[in-house]
């Protein structure tokens, strides 16, 4: 409002001295001082154009967070959502052109291109758009029987590293018309257009059964001007900050979200006396408690696993353990399916820096967990509106079962907990920022972690495209800054598979990961059937 002020203010103030300096003492001079106000009016019109332009209104804006996801991109960390799909029969390539352009295509930030300016980004439209650039075909070099999946994470690997085309919308999906007697999809989408859940309603849109998404209403019209600056500040970063923060503070109780409320309205507060003071300091001392626990984080131990990334990834995975396996054991240990996988994979990272001869005894890493603050229900409309969990594993604690009592001690102390809303706000200003002060800021983060990790439930039976089914389904979130360790948990169709995306550098074959994931399962089931449940 004062910049909108003061540009108005020195246009007028230029048009009257115009006009006082032209005295109108006969036609000659009343002309002049037309043209001279008719200049004024100009100034003042491109003076206020260009301070709005500089806040970037021309076109949709991209989002403060998006923003800062787009510009994240580094030499050792694209930010880039990778996944792949395991298809039976095989898929044509012609039947998935034509799902997408009936499904996918729909979605506006599928057709966009992200074009960057000194204040932003903005989505405009590609006039020259082609799913040639976007739909592409692949042959994997021949392996032997038994040994295929080698070449395909090969190939994953290797696109993990390729920067997408800014020419071009951000997105692409690779197609394995022959992959082991079927075919395999990876899938590669800026992490700038939608954050992962958004992207498996995205996914979803594409199977036997789907849709596209729900028609938006029309947007109102822009204002003009620094009103438009001003509207586009409260619509872009605002209003998606303050409504989250409401929806998100259910899991930090009731009388948090009441008083978050009454921070957003507080002539309420007035009314409604002290009882809802009370919920107010309450949140105010979880915000402030869970502020300090984000700054003053200390690093997770060393290991081989931290360090400077080189410019290469490898990929790994492992088969389907049974879903009801996995159940049974959190039934009879009285935890979460959540628990019991998060304890093998600490287990498993804790075996496998055994092996390369590391003690780990009294260890442990910190992994940064995705946590959605959107109602799945909206998760059709892309950007990114989610916050992230610092979750400590316990590698070094030995005894499986002890293992994953610890881990869901951590787990319900992170109920409740502001942290993934305040490093949605964190990435926010990141993105008002120019790119140096950004990655200063968010490196101070990725420097005290060790993994980015997502444990999603997918669809319990197994979903088909084109008439295929879709036997196994991975996805992995991008690491950023020095993070080389990416690890993704994902239950689809009635089983669970573990997958690791690494830097070359510091692990250089992920797949000695994987390989201890089952047996850490194993020996937790194995311990879980030997306690005295009879006594």
């Amino acid at each position: 409002m004062v910049t909108r002020v003061l540009a108005k203010d020195v246009a007028q103030k230029a048009k009257r001295r115009v006009a006082a300096t032209v005295a109108p003492v006969g036609p000659v001079a009343k002309k002049a001082s037309r043209q001279a106000q008719k200049a004024a009016r100009v100034v003042q019109k491109n003076v206020t154009k260009a301070v709005a332009g500089s806040l970037g209104l021309n076109g949709e804006r991209m989002s403060k967070v998006d923003t800062a996801w787009l510009r994240m991109d580094s030499a050792a960390n694209l930010m880039m959502i990778v996944g792949v799909w395991v298809i039976h029969p095989k898929l044509k390539l012609a039947d998935l052109q034509q799902r997408i352009e009936e499904r996918l295509l729909k979605y506006p930030r599928f057709v966009q291109c992200a074009v960057e300016d000194a204040a932003g980004a903005t989505w405009v439209k590609d006039a020259a758009f082609d799913i040639r650039n976007h739909l592409v075909t692949e042959t994997l070099p021949k392996k032997p029987a038994g040994r295929e999946q080698e070449a395909l994470q090969d190939r994953l690997a290797q696109l993990t590293m390729e920067p997408l085309d800014k020419r071009h919308p951000l997105w692409q999906i690779h197609l394995v018309e022959d992959y082991k007697g079927g075919s395999a999809m990876m899938v590669r989408i800026h992490h700038c257009i939608a954050d992962g859940i958004a992207l498996i309603s995205v996914t979803q849109s594409l199977v036997d059964g789907g849709a596209p998404p729900p028609q938006r209403s029309p947007r109102q019209a822009r204002a003009d001007g620094l009103e438009g600056a001003e509207e586009w500040i409260a619509n872009a970063l605002l209003k998606p900050f303050t409504s989250m923060t409401v929806k998100a503070l259910g899991a930090a109780g009731e009388g948090a979200a009441r008083s978050m409320g009454l921070l957003m309205e507080p002539q309420k507060g007035m009314e409604q006396g002290m009882h809802h003071s009370v919920d107010a300091a309450k949140m105010a001392y979880q915000v402030v408690a869970d502020l300090a626990s984000l700054a003053l984080m200390p690093d997770d131990s060393p290991t081989r696993l931290k360090g400077l990334p080189g410019n290469r990834k490898r990929v790994a995975w492992c088969p389907p353990i049974p879903l009801e396996e996995v159940k049974a054991v959190g039934k009879a240990l009285n935890c979460s399916i959540n628990d019991v996988l998060l304890s093998c994979v600490a287990g498993a990272i804790g075996e496998y820096l055994k092996e390369q001869g590391e003690a780990v005894a009294g260890k442990e890493i910190r992994a940064m967990v995705p946590v959605n603050l959107r109602p799945m229900e909206q998760a059709y409309k892309l950007g990114n509106q989610f916050g992230l969990a610092p979750l400590v594993l316990p590698i070094g604690v030995e005894n499986p079962v002890e293992r994953v009592y610890e881990v869901r001690n951590r787990m319900r102390g992170l109920k409740g907990s502001m942290q993934p809303l305040l490093a949605f706000g964190l990435l926010a200003v990141a993105g008002l920022l120019i790119k140096p002060a950004q990655d200063a800021l968010l490196n101070l983060f990725s420097k005290k972690t060790t993994a980015v990790m997502t444990n999603v439930p997918g669809p319990r039976e197994k979903l088909k495209i084109c008439g295929s089914t879709i036997e196994e389904t991975l996805f992995w979130v991008p690491q950023s800054g020095s993070v080389g360790l990416g690890v993704s948990i994902l239950s689809y169709g009635g089983g669970v598979q573990f997958g690791v995306v690494s830097d070359a550098k510091l692990c250089p074959d992920p797949q000695q990961i994987i390989d201890q994931f089952e047996p850490e399962f194993a020996k937790l089931s194995m311990l879980t059937l030997m306690l005295p449940w009879g006594e």
